[in-house]
């Protein structure tokens, strides 16, 4: 017997509708909300669980509070400044607040912009760098053909992305196991003339580690002293930017060296927003050259804008601000102290349980890594136990080092907010059960290099 459809009934439950549905071109119907709605959900469950990916930075929860502002203001343009006034002149607290923070000698008076996260920061920050070293070329009567630009050989993508784009010579210091962080005779084997700055980076992605700023810039010092070349520094403090002044106060790496002339800093990392906000601060205004900075008329007044993207909302930027009033330096400190402290208590009982070595233990920002022990023999690998690690849930990367230390591979947890001390007794007993199921098997397993967890800035 047939039975008309009940024109109520929720489409998704037509078999003959949800196969005509195409992933690869927009339909000649629509659906229901309600049915869109769930198509989307339904694929999202087969997503990992944000708070179980330890392989991430990205700030994966915040209150209530700030999620009803989220529900509230994501609608808001950021560069419709004056449109929305307020809204901006919130962007422009934060900026002082941060410029504060980093010992700006003048918070009030330097300048800064809030961007879609450190990589765009990065761009401008490197930008900055190479305009000012060609103005300064172009007085002295020399050519400006040849730029370079010297970091670490474990430095985030982005500025590899920028040596490549803006056409710079990137110039590497290679780290090693004695030098596992740029140092200073590296970089001055590397500077010369042509060099744009040194991009010191403030929380290694690999590791975790904190690169010697003070005494980079030292060596940059008496480097000035001696030849007059006087080269910039950049501070990606992606990650560090929000842990050092709370967790380390008394370590100088920024604008408190003169020779810092910029940094950047994710606030979707541990500033504690959400996706995504980042921010750049120059320690005096004169240190962002003004012909990089357009100004628009089309919106409403004459509103100045230094940004690789335009339309953005301003909600995280809102949320920032959220923070800072919400925590203060106290709060800042607790959240950040909590999460430190369980990064240690992990290093610690990983060096315990298993056939690791602990090579950073979360003392500059919360981020531990390790290694299989040196001599340490089995059918599998680190690559093995980041896939048996998913079967529990858990996003854990395996990756090599770069390059001349490549044929090291390590794993890395990134302790965040929500990852709580109970949370980590559980990975404790999942990482035990997973290597030990390893243990027991009998032959060698395949590593599918395709199936890797990736790591992000």
């Amino acid at each position: 017997m047939m039975f008309p459809y009940n024109f109520y009934l929720n489409p998704l439950f037509l078999r003959n509708r949800v196969d005509s549905v195409s992933h690869f071109r927009i339909s000649d119907q629509g659906m229901l909300p309600e049915t869109a709605y769930q198509f989307i959900h339904n694929e999202m469950t087969l997503d990992g669980k944000p708070n179980l990916n330890l392989a991430s930075f990205i700030t994966t929860w915040m209150e209530p509070s700030a999620d009803r502002l989220y529900a509230e203001l994501y609608n808001k343009n950021l560069i419709d400044k004056c449109e929305y006034p307020q809204t901006t002149a919130i962007e422009d607290r934060c900026v002082r607040m941060l410029a504060g923070l980093w010992h700006s000698p003048h918070p009030l008076k330097t300048i800064g912009v809030s961007t879609t996260g450190s990589s765009e920061a990065c761009m401008l920050g490197g930008l900055a760098l190479k305009r000012r070293w060609q103005k300064t070329r172009k007085k002295q009567g020399k050519p400006i053909d040849r730029p370079n630009i010297v970091f670490s050989s474990a430095v985030q993508i982005v500025w590899k992305k920028f040596a490549n784009y803006w056409e710079v010579e990137p110039r590497y210091v290679n780290i090693s196991p004695d030098r596992p962080c740029m140092d200073p005779e590296g970089v001055l084997a590397a500077v010369d003339e042509n060099t744009i700055g040194v991009v010191s980076t403030f929380g290694v992605t690999y590791t975790g580690l904190y690169e010697p700023v003070e005494k980079i810039a030292k060596a940059l010092d008496e480097l000035h002293s001696r030849t007059g070349l006087d080269i910039p520094i950049h501070v990606d403090a992606a990650s560090g930017g929000f842990i050092a002044p709370f967790l380390q106060p008394d370590l100088v790496w920024d604008f408190r060296l003169p020779r810092v002339k910029s940094i950047n800093v994710s606030g979707h990392k541990y500033g504690l927003v959400y996706p995504g906000i980042g921010w750049i601060i120059w320690r005096k205004a004169e240190d962002l050259p003004e012909d990089l900075i357009f100004h628009v008329s089309y919106l409403g007044g004459n509103i100045p804008t230094f940004a690789l993207s335009f339309s953005r909302p301003s909600a995280q930027v809102l949320l920032q601000y959220y923070n800072f009033l919400r925590l203060g330096k106290a709060g800042y400190y607790g959240v950040q102290k909590t999460s430190q402290s369980v990064a240690r208590f992990l290093s610690r009982m990983i060096q315990t349980i298993g056939p690791f070595e602990v090579l950073t233990d979360g003392s500059d920002i919360p981020v531990l890594t390790w290694r299989l022990k040196e001599g340490y023999t089995s059918n599998w690998n680190l690559y093995n136990l980041s896939r048996q690690l998913l079967t529990f849930g858990w996003q854990v990367p395996a990756y090599p080092l770069p390059p001349n230390m490549e044929s090291v591979t390590i794993m890395r947890v990134v302790v965040r907010n929500e990852f709580s001390m109970n949370m980590a007794q559980l990975f404790l007993n999942n990482l035990k059960q997973a290597f030990l199921f390893l243990d027991s098997l009998d032959s060698p397993i395949p590593h599918d290099t395709n199936c890797d967890i990736s790591f992000h800035h």
